[in-house]
């Protein structure tokens, strides 16, 4: 990992600010002023992972509109092809290391969410305490920059220790209130009407070929409404799926 005298300096004043007894809310918006100066980025965004709702809430940015931002928590979370696959890692993550660029840019949510505010090239770093992600860095950077190096992810993991111990303090001088319902709407309202008779007919013990029949559509798109319905519901099997629907 290379620094220049000037991201030395920075980073000081991140690990520092880390140290300091702040709220939590306060950690990851002072923190993220001083990550876009380190890693020369434009944009940042961060969020808490509810699991019991299945959504990012507690939203801090930084040069995002909060209009946009409104509609990425009312919407475009539930529509979003990266971030669950991001949120996996334990280690920071370049969003073209999930998906190619290429791809990305004719999504949706590049189109309508991410290119609304300039954001082109991601990173994301997620703050996991045991099996609980507690917090999250999500930093982006105009299409007039370069991608990510892996320096830059270097940096980040370096950055990452203490940005988990500096929550977890936060979390417990504040006695971890119970996180306030704003994640709408709820998991199986996610789902197209198709989506949703799709799932109900898998969580019954169908298979791909009997959905097909009993929908008269084809095996390819039962199999591509079941990838929507997991992703959308979180979950990675049809087990998981049963007990998502149930719920």
């Amino acid at each position: 990992m290379h620094l220049s005298a000037r991201q030395a300096e920075v980073l000081g004043r991140v690990m520092a600010t880390l140290a300091e007894p702040l709220a939590e809310p306060e950690i990851r918006g002072r923190v993220g002023t001083l990550m876009l100066d380190l890693l020369g980025a434009q944009h940042y965004a961060s969020y808490v992972w509810d699991e019991g709702r299945r959504c990012f809430d507690a939203g801090v940015h930084l040069n995002m509109d909060a209009a946009n931002l409104l509609r990425y928590e009312r919407h475009y979370q539930y529509h979003d092809p990266i971030t669950l696959t991001l949120q996996q890692h334990r280690r920071a993550v370049r969003v073209t290391d999930v998906l190619a660029q290429e791809r990305l840019t004719r999504t949706e949510f590049f189109n309508d969410f991410l290119a609304r505010d300039g954001l082109h090239w991601g990173v994301n770093l997620y703050a996991w305490s045991g099996a609980h992600n507690i917090g999250d860095m999500r930093i982006w950077r105009d299409r007039r920059r370069e991608n990510f190096s892996d320096n830059d992810l270097a940096v980040l993991d370096l950055v990452r220790p203490a940005f988990v111990a500096a929550l977890r303090r936060s979390q417990a001088d504040a006695g971890t209130p119970p996180a306030v319902d704003r994640c709408e709407p709820t998991a199986v309202a996610r789902l197209s009407e198709r989506e949703r008779q799709v799932a109900d007919l898998a969580a019954s013990g169908l298979h791909d070929k009997e959905i097909a029949r009993e929908l008269g559509i084809s095996v390819t798109t039962v199999r591509t409404h079941i990838d929507h319905a997991f992703r959308k519901l979180g979950v990675t099997n049809r087990m998981r799926l049963v007990q998502r629907l149930a719920r």
